[in-house]
């Protein structure tokens, strides 16, 4: 019992402290969600580096009923492109969608070359169609989708329009087998990981300084030091309490975002796009915020408790806050869906993957967990070494 009361008014007195000051309040809760379009402005960076990804990667082209006319063009156009003959079939289509082939699909009529020759433009009869199937948010798959494109629309421009490319013969038929939700999930899976984990960083970094770094500038450290109190209490109540209060920071900052994106998006085309995430997304989301709150102000608290004054401890922090960065910008380099579970088990960079999942649709449960179970490990050991850090006379009232 001693034990927690002990660490809860460790609690009390740094919620006292940062509630009782109004500025602290507004710059840690309130500003982060008012600077978020400032944010947004690393979009544009982002989509040009979504839009070169994939350039060298091979490639597979399926093509049914390969024309001799057209396979000499189509093998000299791109050395990351691998053609093959063989079937499509809707099993293929439906791979494609799902993301479980890096490919393109391409079907052409059963004698195609003695089609476009017999057909007539003004006979009224439709033209032989080219099908081309691929997934415009793999870009390794766009990429070569524009390329066949240009190449057939050359080759068809030289024999005065006598077959179209992906003309729907059907209603509702659809060549780009990327989904709307897939689409708006990449984007979102690219963008706002980073988003997130620097707002809540930001709010880590407006209280843990002050906290301790702070309380060993202006002496106040020594007398808790001196209070019968146990130094893991003391840890304990520190990081909890730390925690807590960035967590407000980042559940505004993603309320924010949540609330400003669709509209944002709307704007742009002018049409609805659907968020059709469920409340286990949600829910993955916010467990995921929490961890990464805790191992950031475990983190942070060891720095501030290392630094002689806050400014030495803003100095130790700057480092860290780009690891933080370079950490946050990974995805949007990131061209495969599937990752290594031994991701997982990297503090930070397995939180901004976790969220990367969610908003992308692909949230591996099994990789949730080894999220949240290892950053409570790495928040435990962070304890160990701040109780250690206070009991050393050494560090807590160096000058």
């Amino acid at each position: 019992m001693k034990k927690r009361n002990n660490t809860w008014t460790i609690i009390r007195k740094e919620f006292a402290r940062f509630f009782g000051d109004r500025q602290l309040v507004f710059t840690t809760v309130i500003m982060p969600g008012l600077l978020i379009y400032l944010i947004y402005s690393l979009m544009g960076v982002g989509i040009r580096n979504m839009e070169t990804q994939g350039e060298q990667d091979v490639v597979t082209v399926r093509v049914e009923n390969m024309p001799p006319s057209v396979a000499q063009l189509l093998a000299t156009l791109d050395s990351s492109i691998a053609l093959v003959q063989q079937p499509v079939g809707q099993a293929d289509i439906d791979a494609l969608q799902d993301k479980e082939i890096n490919a393109v699909l391409m079907r052409f009529p059963a004698n195609f070359d003695d089609l476009v020759a017999c057909y007539d433009p003004t006979g009224g009869q439709p033209a032989p169609n080219v099908e081309i199937y691929y997934n415009s948010t793999n870009n390794a798959s766009d990429r070569v989708f524009t390329i066949m494109e240009s190449a057939l629309n050359a080759y068809e421009d030289g024999m005065a329009n006598r077959f179209d490319i992906n003309r729907a013969d059907e209603e509702g038929q659809t060549f780009n087998q990327a989904s709307d939700d897939q689409v708006l999930g990449d984007i979102l899976s690219k963008l706002l990981p980073m988003l997130i984990i620097m707002m809540l960083f930001s709010g880590v970094m407006a209280i843990a300084p002050s906290s301790i770094a702070g309380e060993k500038e202006r002496g106040t450290i020594a007398t808790l030091l001196v209070t019968p109190m146990r130094r893991n209490e003391l840890a304990i109540g520190k990081i909890v309490s730390l925690s807590c209060i960035a967590l407000l920071s980042g559940i505004s900052s993603f309320v924010g975002i949540a609330l400003s994106l669709p509209n944002m998006i709307a704007a742009g085309d002018g049409i609805d796009i659907p968020f059709n995430y469920t409340t286990s997304d949600y829910v993955a989301l916010l467990l995921v915020i929490f961890a990464s709150v805790l191992v950031m102000a475990s983190a942070i608290s060891l720095l501030s408790a290392l630094a002689k004054d806050v400014k030495n401890a803003g100095t130790m922090i700057t480092p860290f806050m780009l690891v933080i960065m370079l950490a946050g910008l990974l995805p949007m380099f990131q061209t495969e869906t599937v990752h290594s579970l031994v991701n997982y088990f990297i503090p930070f960079y397995n939180s901004i993957q976790v969220m990367a999942d969610v908003f992308a649709h692909s949230l591996n449960w099994t990789a949730l967990f080894i999220t949240l179970g290892s950053n409570i490990v790495y928040t435990g050991i962070a304890i160990w070494g701040l109780t250690r850090m206070f009991n050393s006379e050494k560090v807590m009232f160096s000058k």
